[in-house]
């Protein structure tokens, strides 16, 4: 990575001659990053010693900064941290996949051809043998679209392959609002309609492209622990085999089968699809699950407000990686996580720090560190689930993840497209810091669906997950885009995601001070955020407007 880094003040001189560094330490900023992305947390997995360091680390940082605790109440007494009960699942031994079709037998490994996550379903082995498999297009139900893939088909016994992303998002155009992803192209609502249907499982075809990032990133997010919320009854919400599959692989079975996987994968596009049995592919898959109950941690610090303390600003970022996985190239096992997510815990407690410093704000600010998020945002879907402090009066959501080490950007932007006031506001703050705003240039990944600030939007609160710029100011857009390009195909999910010397930490300040000022507007205005016409979460937010009064 090139070193974007402007010298001495000439790098501030663009944006209206502000001094972003009075609020924001850069010093700090990497200080905190450094700690938690050492080998020594290694790499922040739940439920392991990682854990145990960072939640100690983040609540003795919001101290020092002068937060208060706000977590759970304990004998009276706010706590520095929220429990957060999830069942754990990690598979034990070897996973044996083996395929047949055209009448030869081959195996298949964990990893490489296929990536199979441990079984959520509470079980402590799964054996498949000889499942029959459907090819079911997208594997979307969307009567409100008057779109179903499955078209009566059985899927009991069998295993589906389902593409990845929107019918669409090639073409651009079509019932799924163009190139942007809609949550029908999650893979978490592939596994969630697996369920649904009563198959066996599914397995979805991987496409650098639709998924937005490459088999490594596949294959460490998916081989790894798998943790989900407790559900009494999990085989609702899950089949027993979730994972994906390689391109090649699928093709081949195509092939064999008599079948063209271009010419179905385009009829797939069309509301004419029907589901098509692969003749003569079964597949075969054994492994041993262990399945247990833990308790992780949320850690949460407060500055409680003034005039309004009842009205509450939240601040969020994960604070969990992969931990500890499969090894890279080198041999590195520690999925450090240095971009994702150490610099966004650590500005978010320079933010905390900043507000603990001024005056105190009218409403109350929350700073939520949130745990479980590389396992499909789980921390911030327990606290939005059972919240400390209530939902009606919860101004908004502030959400930070992996921002950029690049350096100093023009510009800005957010996760997906949060068609709220919300976004208006941090807009208007953006321009009054000489910054514009660039909406999200890749809407097909599905962004706004992936951090935690969602948790908090599918129940109403208006809600924002804040993007580092790619217009820097050394090397400009070009700069900007190889780097993102970069990072997503050698560094995400990967072992390789950690600090380097390289690094430039004033973005960081510019990205943080943006939040700070935006957060200062709404933590001592009267004014609530809120959802515009046309937004799915509009009508959740308004069942709560009497809170608001």
């Amino acid at each position: 990575m090139k070193q974007f880094l402007l010298a001495g003040a000439s790098a501030w001189a663009i944006f209206a001659g502000q001094a972003f560094a009075a609020d924001l330490d850069p010093g700090k900023i990497a200080g905190h990053v450094k700690v938690l992305a050492s080998d020594a947390f290694e790499g922040r997995g739940p439920a392991t010693e990682g854990e145990k360091k960072t939640v100690a680390y983040i609540a003795e940082q919001y101290r020092a900064a002068g937060l208060q605790p706000g977590g759970d109440l304990k004998d009276g007494k706010r706590a520095w941290t929220q429990d957060v009960p999830l069942a754990r699942f990690e598979t034990k031994g070897p996973v044996a996949v083996s395929v047949t079709s055209g009448g030869a037998t081959q195996s298949w490994k964990q990893g490489e051809e296929i990536a199979i996550r441990a079984a959520q379903t509470g079980v402590d082995r799964v054996t498949v043998k000889d499942a029959p498999i459907v090819f079911v297009g997208y594997g979307v139900t969307a009567p409100e679209r008057k779109w179903d893939d499955f078209k009566g088909v059985d899927l009991k016994g069998k295993i589906a392959l389902v593409l990845v992303n929107d019918p669409d998002f090639e073409g651009g155009e079509g019932e799924f609002g163009g190139k942007a992803m809609t949550y029908y192209g999650r893979w978490t609502y592939k596994y969630e309609e697996a369920a649904r249907q009563g198959a066996i499982g599914f397995l979805v075809i991987h496409e650098t492209a639709g998924a937005s990032y490459g088999w490594p990133t596949v294959k460490n997010s998916n081989t790894n622990v798998i943790f989900d919320i407790i559900r009494a009854t999990p085989t609702e919400a899950h089949a027993p085999i979730e994972g994906w599959v390689q391109l090649d692989q699928t093709k081949a079975l195509f092939k064999a089968a008599g079948l063209d996987f271009e010419t179905l994968k385009a009829q797939a596009k069309t509301r004419a699809f029907k589901p098509v049995a692969l003749t003569g592919a079964t597949i075969s898959i054994d492994y041993a699950v262990d399945a247990q109950k833990i308790v992780s941690k949320n850690v949460v610090g407060l500055i409680p407000g003034a005039k309004r303390p009842d009205e509450t600003l939240i601040y969020s970022s994960h604070w969990d990686h992969l931990g500890v996985g499969l090894p890279d190239a080198k041999g590195d096992k520690i999925y450090n996580g240095a971009v994702d997510n150490a610099d966004g815990i650590a500005v978010m407690i320079e933010i905390g720090r900043a507000f603990a410093q001024g005056a105190k704000p009218d409403r109350s600010v929350v700073f939520l560190a949130v745990t479980a998020e590389e396992k499909g945002l789980l921390g911030s879907e327990y606290y939005a689930d059972a919240p400390l402090y209530p939902l009606g009066t919860t101004v908004a959501n502030i959400n930070m993840d992996a921002l950029s080490v690049a350096g100093p950007a023009k510009d800005f932007g957010s996760s997906g497209n949060a068609a709220s006031t919300l976004q208006d506001d941090l807009i208007a703050v953006g321009k009054a810091k000489g910054r514009y705003y660039t909406p999200d240039p890749r809407p097909e990944a599905g962004s706004f669906f992936r951090s935690d600030h969602f948790s908090f939007a599918k129940r109403g609160v208006p809600a924002i997950s804040f993007g580092s710029g790619r217009d820097l100011v050394n090397g400009g857009r070009a700069a900007g885009d190889a780097y993102a390009r970069a990072y997503t195909a050698d560094k995400y999910h990967q072992p390789s995601d950690e600090v380097s010397a390289d690094w430039s930490y004033e973005g960081l300040v510019l990205d943080g001070g943006l939040m700070l000022d935006l957060g200062r507007k709404l933590a001592n205005s009267t004014d609530w955020p809120a959802w515009k016409e046309g937004s799915e979460f509009k009508q959740t937010r308004d069942a709560t407007a009497s809170d608001r009064k």
